[in-house]
């Protein structure tokens, strides 16, 4: 590929760049601090600045601790300046949130969607945007960006969804389009495992580690994997379907998701199944009782989940690995079976922790994605315009 020479627009643009970063990590910080910084000459920062403060990314402001300044002034980033809409879609709940672009989360609300199928899934999270910005007394019309995390796979060049069996009409749905229709605003749709991934790093137990893998078990199983800081998609966007490593023979005696647990749960806890009352929540809080069928199934499950991670740490040596889902959350009860388990198989074992987030963990990583777009489509549409100052 042949490159194409910088020009005075392109330069711009990445000194800008440079610029917002240094105020968004070190604000409030001075011109001549973010010169000292950057290596731009103070002239060339004072028009960079000057272009932020009319974008209104910007604001000036005064680090009253340092006493008199003589004039000298701070600037920090206007978190108001856009907002973005996050989205986790899942075979029971949505759940949504409306952050700023520092990506903290102004309202959430979760609502009920278990039966519907994808293109009224849609619709309800068009409506619940709506709901959530008058709630929070936020214009509609500042929401700049929305990231959606969807179960399956989802196409890099359609934003198609593959393997969604959980909510009907969801395979080969083109979801991206749809929720970009119904919003009427850019939107990137990711699979929600990777999501929870990059919510954990940016936020969470992961923000330390550069190698680690999100394990999410509950009603499906599915991994994402963070490598060297970055988050592994793999060739198709596929990375992290472990249930694809287990023989279609082996599967539902392997599978550590809730439905495959329970069927095994009531050869353990047969006076449980009569009565209609086996579910997860119900195993769990009986092993915590000491109920020797309980923990059978507990000793199980743990077997299941060391199934699953052996071959990611065996292959990609990754540092850390982070339980999240309804059934990973129950660290109390599934940690140390799983590190002892785990200790056995492989010789270079990672830690094993819990998920920091909770059920807030897609929704995080949502957030950082679309703040990162949206201030990426803020900078972009600045330097499209026609007729903008250059320094």
């Amino acid at each position: 590929m042949i490159a194409r020479p910088a020009t005075s627009s392109t330069l711009k643009e990445i000194n800008l760049r440079t610029v917002l970063d240094v105020i968004r990590a070190e604000a409030p910080v001075s011109r001549a601090e973010i010169a000292r910084r950057t290596g731009i000459s103070k002239p060339t920062v004072s028009a960079l600045l000057q272009d932020l403060l009319e974008m209104g990314l910007v604001s000036e402001t005064v680090r009253a601790e340092l006493g008199p300044t003589y004039g000298a002034l701070f600037f920090a980033p206007r978190p108001e300046a856009a907002y973005v809409l996050a989205l986790d879609v899942g075979a029971r709940r949505l759940r949504g949130a409306v952050a700023d672009l520092d990506g903290t989360i102004r309202i959430r609300r979760d609502v009920l969607v278990e039966g519907l199928d994808a293109p009224r899934i849609v619709q309800t999270g068009a409506e619940l945007a709506e709901e959530l910005c008058a709630e929070a007394s936020i214009h509609r019309g500042a929401l700049q960006h929305a990231a959606v995390g969807v179960p399956g796979v989802v196409d890099r060049r359609d934003g198609r969804i593959w393997q969604g069996a959980n909510i009907p009409s969801l395979d080969g749905f083109a979801v991206q389009e749809a929720f970009e229709q119904a919003l009427g605003m850019p939107a990137t749709v990711e699979n929600d495992i990777h999501l929870a991934a990059l919510g954990e790093q940016r936020r969470g137990n992961g923000t330390a580690a550069e190698s680690f893998t999100f394990l999410s078990v509950g009603t499906g199983v599915g991994a994402g994997l963070v490598l060297h800081g970055e988050l592994h998609r793999g060739f198709a966007g596929a990375a992290g379907e472990l249930d694809c490593a287990v023989e279609p023979a082996e599967f539902d005696a392997q599978d550590p998701c809730a439905a495959s647990l329970l069927r095994y749960a009531v050869t353990r806890l047969p006076e449980e199944a009569a009565l209609g009352a086996l579910t997860t929540e119900r195993v769990f809080a009986l092993a915590r009782e000491g109920h020797p069928g309980a923990c059978s199934v507990v000793d199980e499950e743990a077997r299941r989940i060391t199934g699953y991670l052996a071959p990611v740490a065996a292959v990609v040596d990754v540092e850390l690995v982070v339980l999240g889902g309804g059934i990973g959350l129950n660290g109390d009860l599934l940690l140390d079976r799983i590190r002892e388990r785990l200790a056995a198989r492989v010789p270079y074992p990672p830690r094993i922790e819990v998920s920091a987030l909770g059920d807030a963990a897609v929704l995080t990583g949502a957030v950082s994605v679309a703040t990162r777009a949206a201030l990426e489509q803020i900078l972009t549409l600045r330097f499209a315009a026609p007729g903008h100052r250059r320094p």
